[in-house]
């Protein structure tokens, strides 16, 4: 059951997906796509693995607030550009901790995936007491400014992007969603409708499609980050990455684990950008090793 949570005038779709009872964990999904593009089965291996598991729509995705339109142009060029942003990165953060207000959690883990392994960077580096454990997967290092973003980004994959254009209708929606998967998978990776029906189907039940706006994602994406540097994360933290991974260059998950105090990095060899279910049981037994990890541990000191 979709929920809400509030940060000043937006408003934060959230969903609590099983596990009461166990340590709470909260999950941060990437650029333009809602919470339903976290698949059933890696929730299921992670509520085995004794967490409590909630997923959110960022602002400007899913079933949370779109902010007015802004001339930000396309994603990358929102991204490269020095527009005047829509609203700041601190704001997402912000509206992370709102879902955690809501839910009368004092902290939580977080999972970070794609833009959101961004997010829940920033989030642990602004709101430290907020934030048990992060774990930051296929992400950027989240202290990255304007142009320096290139070297770690493929950019083939973003022009294929550019060119899908599929009608908007639910055939429509799902071969979008296919195509969107092919670019993000590992190469020689076999990807049908089967990998996503199961996210589409859900977005059609709540009126909702991912990558369809495109000037929502330049406002998330052109957010401006003003807050402190990774080495200001005290969290336990755990940096996951497929070493086949089509967008993003693996130097980016080196970079995130150089920086952060403590940080503990895992390649996976095949693995694209796409959270496929053969990774699935790997991400979960990971995210519960680092959480018993920082039960027995003292907290880092970070520095910077």
């Amino acid at each position: 059951m979709t929920r809400f949570a509030h940060n000043g005038r937006i408003r934060i779709a959230f969903e609590d997906l099983g596990g009461a009872g166990g340590d709470p964990l909260l999950l941060v999904m990437g650029l333009g796509t809602s919470r339903f593009w976290w698949p059933d089965g890696l929730v299921g291996e992670l509520v085995r693995r004794r967490f409590h598991v909630v997923a959110y729509d960022q602002r400007d995705a899913g079933q949370s607030t779109r902010l007015p339109d802004r001339c930000l142009g396309s994603p990358l060029s929102a991204l490269l550009r020095r527009a005047a942003p829509a609203y700041s990165a601190e704001d997402l953060t912000d509206d992370a901790v709102a879902v955690l207000d809501a839910l009368g959690w004092e902290r939580a883990h977080l999972f970070g995936y794609s833009m959101g392994g961004l997010v829940a960077q920033r989030t642990a580096i602004r709101h430290p007491k907020r934030v048990h454990t992060l774990t930051t997967s296929s992400a950027v290092p989240s202290d990255v400014k304007g142009l320096s973003v290139l070297r770690y980004l493929r950019l083939t994959p973003l022009a294929r992007f550019a060119r899908l254009h599929h009608p908007e209708t639910p055939q429509g929606n799902l071969a979008l969603a296919v195509a969107v998967a092919r670019i993000l998978a590992s190469p020689g990776q076999h990807i049908d409708e089967h990998d996503v029906r199961e996210f589409v189907q859900k977005e059609t039940a709540n009126q909702v499609a991912s990558f369809r706006d495109q000037k929502a994602q330049s406002r998330q994406i052109g957010a401006t980050w003003h807050g402190g540097p990774l080495a200001r994360i005290a969290a336990p933290t755990l940096v996951l990455h497929g070493e086949r991974d089509p967008l993003l260059r693996v130097a980016a998950a080196r970079d995130i684990r150089a920086a952060v105090p403590g940080a503990r990095l895992r390649t996976l060899p095949g693995v694209g950008h796409f959270l496929a279910r053969d990774v699935w049981a790997t991400y979960a037994n990971e995210l519960r090793a680092l959480a018993d990890r920082a039960d027995e541990q003292p907290p880092t000191v970070a520095h910077g």
